[in-house]
């Protein structure tokens, strides 16, 4: 099998299964990530939580989510969620040093993660093509808004063009109201998720082939992808699919919002044996058997005397009260909380999934780490550099490692 091209100087992250210390999934890998805001970072965050040494180069202003609604350090919001435990390199890719100095950067490097406009790094001499063919084993992942080609490819886009033009936005909110978008970046996070998929396949395909590969995709194209059942339910049933607030068009009840004493519970029982469940649960078993609620088509029509009735039997409970009693019946439910009501430990967010995230000149803060449990990850507390802080660092480095011939 075809190892690294090189063996990272970072601290081996190590997680102690059954048989000893088992090194981290991806370390001995180094990425170099020249993204910016979301969707890039976002996803050599994740392969730095792997285990990979993540350099991110920066302009002199740094990463613009640095500072982006924040004024009282370089580590705001947006930068602190993506940039955990990464290596801070700061170049001027408007000089001719800087453009050479990240080139040989990206040469010794086993991946290169980028979000610029179609042909803005090629005009760095920091383009696919133009690293591929110096660096054959070289993994290139990148995301563009509109795709590489095709009049739409010129044009800016931000997660929320993406959710406008794929369909997402007009089936989000209330019919009768404008359309609104999904209240977090989830195109950029999605984009994220499914290039480091894309990374880790093509690094296994070089461990067989030695060869690296193009990662491209577009936010468009992952928007749209998201939205596959919709695409289904509007190919065959040829309708198409409508904003409706809570609650799903053809079944019933189904993601329905219900006012508890105390808050609020999201429940779905469609199926008409789980449906019979919910009544009896509740206690009112005869609510199977009448005829407006006797089977799914049925529950659909009269989706709102539903409603009503099912208010009336569970406003009375306590919203954790109401989804133990439901989850006991076998009932799907869970209560609405804000992000102050979420903690480690409940309702299944694992005990360590929050760790401390570091920055120089202010005191930690808790943010919700990598989801994936496997030997060899361990969560623990992460650290965000400082701009240009490894600068020094990683060209000294370069003088020892295998590199393209410039």
């Amino acid at each position: 099998m075809n190892q690294p091209t090189h063996i990272s100087t970072s601290t081996v992250k190590t997680h102690q299964g059954p048989s000893g210390s088992v090194p981290a999934p991806l370390h001995g890998f180094r990425v170099l990530d020249f993204g910016q805001y979301i969707a890039a970072p976002a996803a050599a965050q994740t392969l730095a939580d792997l285990g990979a040494d993540v350099i991110k180069v920066e302009p002199p202003g740094g990463d613009a989510s640095r500072r982006l609604g924040w004024a009282h350090d370089d580590c705001g919001p947006m930068f602190s969620a993506y940039n955990r435990n990464k290596r801070s390199v700061m170049l001027d890719l408007r000089t001719p040093e800087g453009q050479t100095l990240a080139q040989r950067l990206a040469c010794s490097a086993d991946v290169v993660l980028a979000n610029s406009r179609p042909g803005a790094l090629e005009k760095l001499g920091l383009g696919a093509d133009q690293l591929l063919a110096r660096a054959p084993r070289l993994i290139y992942g990148r995301v563009s808004a509109f795709g590489q080609t095709g009049p739409a490819s010129i044009r800016a886009g931000f997660d929320i063009a993406a959710q406008a033009e794929s369909g997402m936005m007009s089936l989000n909110g209330d019919a009768d109201r404008d359309p609104v978008r999904v209240g977090f970046t989830v195109v950029d996070i999605l984009a994220a998720q499914s290039l480091a998929t894309g990374v880790l396949a093509a690094l296994v395909r070089r461990s067989v082939s030695g060869r690296g590969t193009l990662v491209d995709l577009s936010l468009v194209d992952v928007a749209v992808a998201a939205l596959a059942n919709a695409w289904a339910e509007y190919r065959q049933n040829g309708h198409m699919p409508i904003r409706r607030g809570n609650g799903q068009p053809t079944v019933a009840p189904a993601a329905d919002v219900i006012e508890t004493r105390d808050g609020k519970v999201v429940l779905s029982a469609y199926m008409d044996d789980h449906f019979v469940r919910l009544c009896k649960t509740i206690g009112q078993p005869e609510l199977a058997q009448d005829p407006r609620f006797i089977n799914n088509p049925s529950r659909v029509q009269h989706r709102a005397q539903l409603m009503t009735v099912l208010k009336q039997a569970l406003s009375q409970f306590d919203s954790d009260a109401l989804v133990a009693m439901l989850a006991e019946g076998g009932i799907v439910a869970g209560a609405i909380r804000d992000m102050s009501q979420v903690h480690a430990g409940q309702a299944g967010v694992s005990e360590d999934l929050f760790v401390d995230m570091h920055a120089a000149g202010r005191d930690p803060i808790s943010l919700p780490g990598l989801p994936i449990n496997m030997e060899g990850i361990c969560r623990q507390p992460g650290r965000l550099a400082a701009l240009g802080e490894h600068t020094e660092e990683v060209l000294n480095e370069l003088e020892t490692r295998i590199a393209a011939p410039l």
